[in-house]
């Protein structure tokens, strides 16, 4: 059996130009990539699967002389498979069109946050300095405390003045837990959707 090489030749560059659109952001771009691919990949396995036959049917023709059905059957079958995925393609680029008036593909946020968190620690050391400031608004608060118990004259008002002073304490915790929280979440948010000012205009 001999292969010519020019369909090798075709098959190689149409594989090849279909991996290249197959990496663009436009997903009318990514279509025509599965195409050319699909295509490609057929024309390699008629390309190999060997010279044209006879039908390969028993009685009409000697076994020798019949044409391989393994590769046109792989063929048959890569058709519809890549005419189901054009068809799904084709329905993305209108949904696609539709929403936002473009059919590139726009970045995960969650990836952006994770490429952002990244870029030297600043998530991390962000965080940590609202959790530092966070203990020291409680340690102040402590203080502030104690020093007002150590003026009360009389043991069962200093105990009534400390159970109110501890809850007022907790309550100033928690609303501090939760000024914090808010401030992390909205610095990851501001993080996750490049809204930085260090990072505008980097892509």
């Amino acid at each position: 059996m001999t292969i010519s090489l020019v369909p090798l030749a075709v098959c190689g560059l149409l594989v090849a130009a279909g991996m290249t659109l197959l990496l663009e952001r436009s997903l009318a771009r990514v279509l025509a990539g599965v195409i050319l691919l699909g295509n490609g990949v057929n024309l390699l396995i008629l390309t190999t699967g060997g010279d044209a036959g006879d039908p390969p049917l028993l009685g009409r023709a000697e076994p020798d002389q019949m044409a391989d059905p393994l590769p046109q059957a792989m063929v048959l079958t890569a058709i519809v498979i890549t005419l189901g995925v054009t068809a799904f393609l084709l329905s993305m680029v209108h949904r696609a069109w539709q929403l936002r008036g473009s059919d590139e593909v726009s970045d995960d946020t969650e990836d952006r946050w994770v490429r952002l968190r990244a870029r030297r620690g600043q998530l991390g050391e962000r965080v940590r300095a609202r959790q530092a400031e966070y203990d020291r608004l409680v340690a102040e608060q402590r203080a502030e405390l104690h020093a007002e118990l150590r003026d009360e004259p009389t043991r069962g008002e200093r105990m009534a003045h400390r159970r109110a002073d501890r809850r007022r304490l907790k309550a100033r915790q928690r609303e501090a837990r939760k000024q914090m929280r808010r401030a992390i979440r909205a610095e990851r948010e501001r993080q996750a959707l490049a809204l930085d000012p260090e990072l505008e205009g980097d892509e």
